[in-house]
C-alpha cells in the first residue's frame, strides 16, 4: 500500500472542487489538485511535521506558498507524508514502483502521490536532498528553485541557510507552472517559443565514486544521447574546493537543525525518535570553529560557481547513488544533492532510464542562481531529448 497521505478528506476536497466549478476561472492552477507536504502549514488541515508531538496541531493560517497556490486556483487535496521534521526517520510511504523499496525522504508522500497520478503537482522541500532524491527514486521531475524563490514562511524551519521549497511534477513544464504560482514569479511559466539547444557541462562531481554502475551509466548515456541530438556537451570538472562542499553542507545543516529544533529538543526529548535524537546529538557536537569553517567553505564555492557556466548553460550530474535502496528503514543517501543545495542555484531531476532492478534512474541538471526561467527552458529541451515518461 502506497500510504502517501498524512491527511486526506475526500468530502472536503469534493466541496473545494464544486466551489471552484461554480466560480469564475481564476489563476494559473484553477481546479488542479495539489498535495502539500506535511511540513507546511495549512489552516484547514492538520499539520504534524511528521511528528507525534504535533498530532493535533492546527495552524491559524496557510504557509505563504500554500496561500499563493490557493489564490491561483489550486485545489489542495490533502497533506502528504514527510519524515519526522523532514529529517531521516522514515514515514510509512512506500516506493510506487516496488513497495519493498524506499520512496526517499523527506518529501516521500509528495513524490509517490505524483508518480502514481493521485495529483499532478505536490510541494516538496529540500535541506539536503529531499526534493531530488524522492523524485529520483519515484521516477518524476523534482525541481529545487534558486534559494528563496518560493517563500518559506509557514514551513517548519530546519536549516535557515539551506531550506528550499520546490515543486514535484511529471514534466518540467508542470513544475515551472507550479513554481510560478507558488512564488508569484509568473515569468517562470514556460511558453512554446523554441529555446534552442543549451550547452551541457558534463559534471561528474567529486561524489562520482559513490554512484553505482546504474547511476553512472544513466549520466553517461544521457550525455551521449544529448550529444547525438545536437547538444554541445563538454566535460566540466569542479574545482578542488568543491571536494569539501558536501561535508561543509552537512556540518551547517547539523548545527542549524540542532538550533531550529531547540523547543522540541529541550522540552520533548523523549517524544523524538531515536533517529532524530542521534542527528541532534551530532548537531550538538559541531563546534563553533567547525561551523564557521563550513560556512566559509560554502561561501568560497558559491563565489567560484559562476565560472563554471562560461562554457555551459546547464550542468549534467548524477542525482543519487543509484536505484531506490531495498527496505523502508532508511530513506537513502542524500550525498549527491548536498552540493547543489549549498550553492543555492536551481537544480532539477529528470528520470531517464530504468536500472537493473527495474527502478527509475535519472540525472540532475544544475544552473546558476537567479536564472530559473532560462534554466527551466533549457531543462525542458533536455527533457524532450531524453523522452522518458515521468509516471508509473
Amino acid at each position: 500500500m502506497l500510504q502517501a497521505w498524512a491527511w486526506l478528506d475526500r468530502e472536503a476536497a469534493l466541496e473545494q472542487a464544486r466551489r471552484l466549478d461554480r466560480g469564475a476561472l481564476r489563476g494559473l492552477l484553477h481546479g488542479l489538485p495539489v498535495g502539500v507536504k506535511d511540513l507546511m502549514d495549512t489552516a484547514d488541515m492538520p499539520t504534524t511535521y511528521g511528528s507525534g508531538l504535533y498530532r493535533d496541531h492546527r495552524p491559524r493560517q496557510d504557509a505563504a506558498a500554500v496561500a499563493l497556490a490557493r489564490a491561483e486556483g489550486a485545489l489542495v487535496l490533502g497533506k502528504t507524508v514527510t519524515t519526522e521534521f523532514a529529517v531521516f526517520h522514515p514515514g510509512p510511504t512506500t516506493n510506487p514502483h516496488n513497495a519493498d523499496h524506499t520512496p526517499g525522504g523527506s518529501s516521500s508522500g509528495s513524490a509517490a502521490a505524483v508518480a502514481v497520478g493521485m495529483v499532478p503537482l505536490a510541494f516538496g522541500t529540500q535541506t539536503g536532498g529531499s526534493i531530488i532524491r524522492p523524485a529520483a527514486y519515484c521516477g518524476i521531475v523534482g525541481y529545487k528553485p534558486t534559494f528563496n524563490t518560493i517563500p518559506r514562511s509557514g514551513v517548519k524551519a530546519l536549516a535557515d541557510s539551506l531550506d528550499t521549497v520546490g515543486p514535484m511534477a511529471r514534466s518540467v513544464r508542470d513544475a515551472a507552472l507550479f513554481a510560478a504560482a507558488a512564488s508569484g514569479f509568473h515569468g517562470l511559466v514556460l511558453d512554446d517559443a523554441p529555446a534552442g539547444l543549451p550547452r551541457i557541462g558534463l559534471c561528474r562531481t567529486w561524489e562520482w565514486e559513490h554512484c553505482d554502475a546504474a547511476q553512472q551509466q544513466a549520466v553517461n548515456e544521457a550525455a551521449s544521447l544529448l550529444s547525438r541530438a545536437g547538444f554541445a556537451v563538454k566535460d566540466i570538472a569542479l574545482p578542488v574546493p568543491f571536494s569539501r562542499l558536501a561535508a561543509a553542507q552537512y556540518t551547517v545543516m547539523l548545527r542549524q537543525q540542532y538550533l531550529s529544533l531547540s523547543g522540541e529538543r529541550l522540552h520533548h526529548w523523549e517524544g523524538l525518535s531515536s533517529t532524530l535524537q542521534g542527528v541532534l546529538s551530532q548537531g550538538a557536537a559541531v563546534t563553533d570553529h567547525a561551523y564557521w569553517d563550513a560556512i566559509g567553505q560554502i561561501r568560497l564555492c558559491q563565489s567560484l560557481f559562476d565560472d563554471l557556466f562560461r562554457d555551459a548553460d546547464l550542468l549534467l550530474a548524477p542525482s543519487v547513488s543509484g536505484e531506490a535502496p531495498h527496505g523502508l528503514a532508511s530513506t537513502g543517501n542524500p550525498l549527491l544533492q548536498r552540493i547543489w543545495t549549498a550553492l543555492h542555484g536551481p537544480a532539477l531531476h529528470l528520470p531517464s532510464a530504468r536500472g537493473p532492478q527495474g527502478l527509475p534512474v535519472g540525472v540532475t541538471l544544475a544552473g546558476r542562481p537567479g536564472t530559473d526561467r532560462a534554466f527551466l527552458q533549457a531543462a525542458r529541451a533536455v527533457e524532450t531529448a531524453l523522452e522518458y515518461p515521468s509516471h508509473v
